[in-house]
């Protein structure tokens, strides 16, 4: 049977009780451990049409191991996303900062970047159709709930997604850990802001760099010997997200 593509499936404890949350979310279904059902309680599950309690044996044999889905799994609708013309229009702020990712693909970063923003005053994260992933389960996951408060928008292009945030005055900021040169006083990060961050094997690629108002990098002490040379992605976002954050 073909699924309604305006639903969508959440796994993962803290992603679907920020999801039951949400009142603009339709829930259609919720399987979970009895457990998990006496730690909600009757008045976060009371708005779903159909709780399917299971034991933790018959939850994996249908969704596979219980670390990938904690015994609960919500069948809810999607979360409409604005378009840049809405956050370009709603954008009055002096001080605001986006994310901007350029070929960063692993669920597990993207998620943990999604849970920075949510921390650190971020509403808006936007990838590339071609180059990143639909929002998924993973994402959710590991996004702990913050996907109910992020926008994560997915753009055609995104040199030219660039240029429109620049006309509304943003100050682009490239963050590269390949920057050969790096000044321990230079990093800092512009009041109003897009930050654009690459993947850690191939950084930000050469046309969307080019786009950049300023290109930096984190100060940071490299272990040659061990072959640490760079931040996370996920990490290097999470740093930058703060020293905005403190402004």
């Amino acid at each position: 049977m073909r699924k309604n593509q305006e639903f969508t499936e959440l796994f993962g404890f803290h992603a679907v009780k920020a999801a039951l949350q949400n009142n603009s979310r339709n829930h259609q279904k919720i399987t979970l451990t009895k457990k998990n059902e006496q730690i909600l309680g009757p008045r976060i599950l009371r708005g779903i049409k159909n709780v399917l309690v299971l034991s933790i044996e018959e939850i994996n044999k249908k969704y596979g191991k219980e670390n990938n889905h904690q015994g609960i799994i919500l069948e809810t609708s999607k979360i409409n996303q604005p378009d840049i013309k809405k956050i370009l229009s709603d954008s009055k702020s002096s001080k605001e900062i986006i994310v901007m990712l350029d070929h960063v693909n692993d669920p597990n970063n993207i998620g943990s970047i999604i849970r920075s923003c949510s921390l650190f005053n971020c509403k808006t994260i936007i990838v590339s159709k071609d180059n990143a992933p639909e929002m998924t389960s993973s994402i959710a996951k590991a996004a702990s709930g913050a996907i109910e408060v992020v926008n994560y928008l997915r753009v055609t292009n995104l040199s030219r997604t660039i240029n429109e945030f620049k006309k509304k005055g943003f100050w682009v900021l490239g963050l590269d850990s390949n920057l050969k040169s790096q000044n321990n006083n230079s990093f800092i990060i512009p009041k109003k802001c897009l930050l654009v961050l690459g993947s850690e094997s191939k950084g930000i690629r050469k046309l969307n760099k080019r786009e950049c108002d300023e290109i930096i990098s984190i100060p940071t002490k490299k272990n040659y010997n061990f072959e640490i040379e760079s931040l996370n992605v996920s990490n290097a976002c999470a740093i930058a997200l703060y020293n905005h954050y403190i402004l």
